[in-house]
């Protein structure tokens, strides 16, 4: 069976808790194929970025049949940079959010505990040391969703340190290489998604607002 493939892909690589999901339900709504988280998990996508094995994404049914790609593996660390020079006509999507109301959101996601599997949490958060200080051999390269660390108000600094560096980091990258590959803005703005109407060239009604994801948890 051959497989329509998308050269024009798009990437939304926002931070979790960043409007991932809604993203993705904007494309929907207008037409495109989205490969959503739960595809993505499906897929172990994110195993295979964190054992450093892409092309057994890209080779994969569901990475050939959709053209929008949302949550992980997409904004983990510098992926994006892989995803740039591999598919060059691909377009990203780089959403923001105030630091504290964005760090709240993760607070309020598990619990009191980090997001998701444990290991590749640790990786994207710099807390690869509290995660061996744990001695859980069995979970390494699992992607198992085990919330094994807490996740405190102590953190909070840590974890806005790098989100904030991240998205400059991007920013400067996209400046330097093609900003117009790149959207950015911001997931508070009331016009953000007429704004990527815009830049993707979708009609988008004047009332519209994508807001997915609001409480469910991953």
């Amino acid at each position: 069976m051959t497989l329509p493939f998308f050269k024009n892909k798009i990437f939304c690589i926002s931070y979790q808790r960043t409007g991932t999901t809604s993203t993705g339900q904007f494309f929907k709504d207008h037409g495109y194929k989205v490969a959503t988280w739960g595809i993505s998990n499906s897929n172990k996508w994110s195993l295979s970025w964190l054992k450093g094995d892409y092309e057994k994404i890209f080779k994969s049914f569901h990475f050939k049949k959709h053209q929008v790609f949302e949550d992980g593996p997409w904004w983990c660390n510098d992926f994006y940079k892989v995803l740039f020079h591999r598919f060059p006509k691909s377009k990203f999507i780089l959403l923001e959010r105030n630091p504290d109301k964005w760090f709240d959101s993760m607070l309020s996601h598990s619990n009191g505990k980090t997001l998701g599997n444990t290991h590749l949490h640790s990786i994207l958060y710099n807390r690869e040391l509290d995660f061996h200080n744990l001695g859980k051999k069995l979970a390494y390269y699992s992607g198992e969703i085990d919330n094994l660390l807490p996740l405190q108000e102590k953190h909070r600094e840590h974890y806005k340190n790098i989100y904030i560096t991240r998205i400059n980091e991007i920013k400067m990258f996209f400046e330097i290489h093609n900003p117009d590959r790149l959207f950015f803005g911001s997931l508070e703005d009331k016009q953000v998604w007429n704004k990527i109407g815009v830049f993707f060239n979708i009609p988008v009604k004047e009332n519209y607002n994508s807001h997915a994801n609001k409480t469910k948890s991953k």
